[in-house]
C-alpha cells in the first residue's frame, strides 16, 4: 500500500518535473519571433523580421537578436531596408526589475545599417509618428543605459526636400584608459553643399557618474559654414543639462537656413559663439557673442521644435552699420572689403554699385515668411553709416503667417527721434501689401548737421504714410500712394540742405540758389503726395533771414526719375539780387542742378507769385501741432495762397 502511494506522489511530483525539463531542453526562444515581429510591426506601422532571437538568463538577462530588419512604409522599395541589424545584443539587470526599473548595462550593435530617405513629394519613410517634442520622449521612467558598443555601423541619408545625400560611419572606440567614445563621420552634400563632419561623444551614456557628464565634440562644414560645438551632456537621453558651447562662421545668415530651419535674409559675414541647451522643446542660444559684417551683436535665441517653427531672439548691438541689414529690404548687404566676404558677395556689391537703380529691386520671398513665426527685440546704442547721424534703433518684429509687423521702429536722432509703424502683408499671387505711419518728433538737426560737418541748431517735426503693393521694395515705392509732411524751425539752412541732399549736392544746391551758407531758418515747410509711385512736391517753402526758397516737382519712384525745381528770392533788394531757379533732373543715384532759364524760369517765378503750387494753409493744424505756436511759420504759410493742399503727410 505503502509502495502505491509512493508511485503516486513520484508520478505526480516527476511527470510535471520531467515535463519541465522535456519543456527547457527543447525551448527554443525563435518561437517568441512571430510575437514579438507582430508587435513590433503594429507599433512601428512597418514589416519587422527577426531571423533568430536568443536570451540568456541569470542577474544580467542578455537578449541577442540576429538578422533584425524593419522595412520601409508602403511606397518605398523592399530593399535596401529601413534599418538592417546583422546582430544585437542588450544586456538587462535582472535586481531592478522586481522594483519596476530599467537598467540596461550595455548595447552592442554589429554593422547596424540605417537608409534615411526623403521623396521630392514630402514623403519619408523616417517618419514614426512619435509624439511630443524631440528628446523628450525618456521620461523620468524611461530606462537607464549604460556602454553604446557599436561595430562597423553605417548610415546613408538622402532627402530631397533638403537637398541631402551623405554617408555616415560611426563605431566606438574603446581605448587602453578611460571611457569608450562614439566617432562618427560623415560625407556628402547637404542644401545641395559639401558636408564634412566629425563627431566624437560619450559612449556611456546617462547610466553613469553625475559627476562626470556625456562628452560632445563635433566640427561641420557645409559649404563655406563652419560650425564646432563642444562641451558636456548630464543626461544625452533626455538633453538635460546641457554645457555645451556653439561657435558658428558663415559668410550669409540666409546659409543656415537649412541647418536650423527658418528662412533669415541675406547677411555680411557672421561670427558667433554661446551657450547652447535644450528643454521644454526648444533649444536655446544664449549668451551669445559675435559680429555680424561691421556691426557687433549679442543677445538669446530661441528656435522651437514644434510646427510651426518659432524662432525668438533679443539682440542688442553696441553699434550697427546700417548697410549689414541691408538684406532686410532686399538691397545687397555689407560692404565691400569686410572680412570673410565671399567672391560672389564680392561681386554682388560691385554689381550694387554700379547699378544705375538705388531702390532695391530683389523680390521680397512670401513663401520663406511662412515656414516660421518670427519674434525679434532688437536695439543697437549707435549707428554707423555713410552720412548717417542717428544715435540709436530700436525695433519690435514680428512674423506671424507671413504677415510681418515692425511695431514700433524708432531711429533716436539727439533728442527726438523717428517712429514707424509697418505691417506687410501678403496678397493673393505672392505679393506683398506695404502699410506704415512715420512720424518725425523733435529731431534735432544739430544731429543731423554733425554728418556733414556743420553745426547749428533746431529740430524737424513731421506726419506721413504709405501703402503700397508690389514683389520688391521698388515695384512697391514705384506703385505706391502716401504722404510725408515736414516742419523745422531754427537752425542753419547750409546745415539742413547738406544734410537732407548729401554733403556736396547740398553744397551745390546753396551755391545754385545763391543763399549764404550760414543763413538762419526762420521756418521750413514741406508737404508732398505720392500716388501711383509718382512723388508730388505740392509745398515747399524754406524761409531764412535773407531769402525765401520755394520749389516743386515730381519724383517718379519706380524709374528713379528727378523732375524738380527749386527758386530762390531776396527779401531785400540789393545789386545782384534778382531771383534765382534752378532744375533738378537725373536719377535718384546721379542727381543733376541746372540753372531754368527763359519760359521755365518764367513759369517757376508766376506759380510762386500766384501761389497756385505752394497751398500751405491747410497745412496749419500739422504745422502748429508739430512745432506748437509759432508766428513765422504761420504767417509763412498763410501768406502762401488760400488753396487747399494734396500732399497726404497729414493726418
Amino acid at each position: 500500500m505503502a509502495t502505491r502511494r509512493a508511485w503516486r506522489w513520484g508520478l505526480g511530483v516527476g511527470l510535471p518535473l520531467l515535463a519541465l525539463a522535456l519543456f527547457l531542453a527543447l525551448f527554443r526562444w525563435d518561437w517568441l519571433i512571430p510575437i514579438i515581429e507582430a508587435q513590433a510591426s503594429a507599433k512601428l506601422g512597418r514589416p519587422v523580421k527577426i531571423e533568430h532571437l536568443h536570451v540568456s538568463l541569470g542577474r544580467t538577462i542578455t537578449v541577442t537578436a540576429e538578422g533584425l530588419r524593419v522595412g520601409n512604409p508602403p511606397g518605398f522599395p523592399e530593399d535596401p531596408p529601413f534599418a538592417l541589424l546583422p546582430r544585437g545584443s542588450v544586456d538587462v539587470a535582472f535586481a531592478p526589475l522586481l522594483r519596476g526599473e530599467v537598467v540596461i548595462p550595455s548595447v552592442t550593435l554589429d554593422q547596424p545599417q540605417l537608409q534615411v530617405l526623403g521623396r521630392p513629394d514630402g514623403s519619408t519613410n523616417y517618419a514614426f509618428n512619435a509624439s511630443g517634442p524631440a528628446g523628450e520622449g525618456a521620461g523620468e521612467g524611461g530606462p537607464k543605459i549604460g556602454a553604446l558598443r557599436i561595430n562597423d555601423g553605417k548610415v546613408h541619408t538622402a532627402i530631397a526636400g533638403l537637398k541631402a545625400d551623405f554617408n555616415v560611419d560611426f563605431h566606438t572606440e574603446e581605448p587602453a584608459e578611460g571611457d569608450p567614445a562614439l566617432v562618427a563621420d560623415a560625407k556628402g552634400t547637404y542644401a545641395a553643399q559639401p558636408i564634412e563632419a566629425r563627431l566624437r561623444s560619450g559612449a556611456i551614456l546617462n547610466l553613469r557618474d553625475p559627476n562626470r557628464p556625456w562628452p560632445i565634440d563635433l566640427q561641420l562644414a557645409n559649404g563655406p559654414t563652419r560650425v564646432a560645438l563642444k562641451g558636456t551632456v548630464r543626461d544625452p537621453v533626455k538633453l538635460a543639462g546641457a554645457n555645451l558651447r556653439l561657435d558658428i562662421r558663415t559668410p550669409d545668415m540666409a546659409l543656415l537656413r537649412p541647418l536650423i530651419g527658418v528662412p533669415i535674409a541675406p547677411t555680411p559675414p557672421l561670427r558667433v559663439a554661446g551657450q547652447l541647451d535644450y528643454a521644454e522643446g526648444k533649444a536655446r542660444f544664449t549668451d551669445v557673442d559675435g559680429t555680424l559684417g561691421s556691426s557687433d551683436i549679442a543677445g538669446d535665441f530661441t528656435v522651437s521644435t514644434g510646427t510651426p517653427t518659432v524662432f525668438t531672439a533679443d539682440l542688442r548691438s553696441k553699434r550697427v552699420d546700417l548697410a549689414d541689414l541691408g538684406g532686410l529690404i532686399g538691397a545687397q548687404p555689407g560692404r565691400e572689403g569686410t572680412p570673410g566676404q565671399t567672391a560672389a558677395q564680392r561681386r554682388a556689391l560691385a554689381q550694387a554699385e554700379a547699378s544705375p537703380r538705388l531702390i532695391p529691386t530683389t523680390p521680397i520671398s512670401v513663401p520663406n515668411l511662412k515656414m516660421a513665426d518670427v519674434h525679434v527685440r532688437y536695439r543697437a546704442d549707435s549707428i554707423r553709416g555713410k552720412g548717417i547721424p542717428f544715435d540709436g534703433l530700436e525695433a519690435k518684429l514680428d512674423i506671424v503667417d507671413g504677415v510681418i509687423r515692425l511695431q514700433p521702429g524708432k531711429f533716436r536722432i539727439g533728442r527726438g527721434e523717428i517712429g514707424t509703424d509697418l505691417t506687410v502683408t501678403p496678397q493673393e499671387g505672392g505679393m506683398p501689401r506695404a502699410q506704415a505711419t512715420f512720424e518725425l518728433r523733435r529731431v534735432d538737426i544739430s544731429r543731423l548737421m554733425q554728418a556733414a560737418g556743420a553745426t547749428g541748431a533746431g529740430t524737424l517735426n513731421g506726419k506721413g504714410k504709405l501703402d503700397a503693393t508690389g514683389r520688391s521694395m521698388s515695384e512697391m515705392l514705384g506703385n505706391g500712394d502716401g504722404g510725408l509732411t515736414v516742419i523745422s524751425t531754427g537752425g542753419k539752412v547750409s546745415a539742413l540742405l547738406t544734410d537732407l541732399s548729401g554733403l556736396q549736392f547740398g553744397r551745390a544746391l546753396l551755391s545754385a540758389l545763391g543763399i549764404p551758407a550760414d543763413a538762419d531758418i526762420e521756418c521750413m515747410i514741406g508737404d508732398v503726395s505720392l500716388r501711383r509711385g509718382a512723388l508730388s512736391v505740392d509745398t515747399l517753402m524754406l524761409d531764412t533771414d535773407s531769402n525765401l526758397v520755394t520749389g516743386g516737382g515730381m519724383a517718379g519712384l519706380g524709374k528713379e526719375i528727378l523732375d524738380l525745381w527749386m527758386r530762390t528770392d531776396s527779401k531785400h533788394f540789393s545789386v545782384g539780387s534778382l531771383p534765382t531757379s534752378i532744375k533738378i533732373t537725373g536719377t535718384f543715384k546721379q542727381p543733376s542742378i541746372m540753372p531754368e532759364v527763359g519760359e521755365l524760369a518764367a513759369r517757376a517765378g508766376a506759380a510762386t507769385g500766384l501761389g497756385v503750387l505752394f497751398p500751405p494753409l491747410a497745412l496749419l493744424p500739422t504745422i502748429q501741432f508739430g512745432v506748437g505756436e509759432n508766428d513765422k511759420c504761420e504767417r509763412l504759410a498763410r501768406s502762401g495762397g488760400g488753396t487747399e493742399g494734396s500732399g497726404q503727410g497729414r493726418r
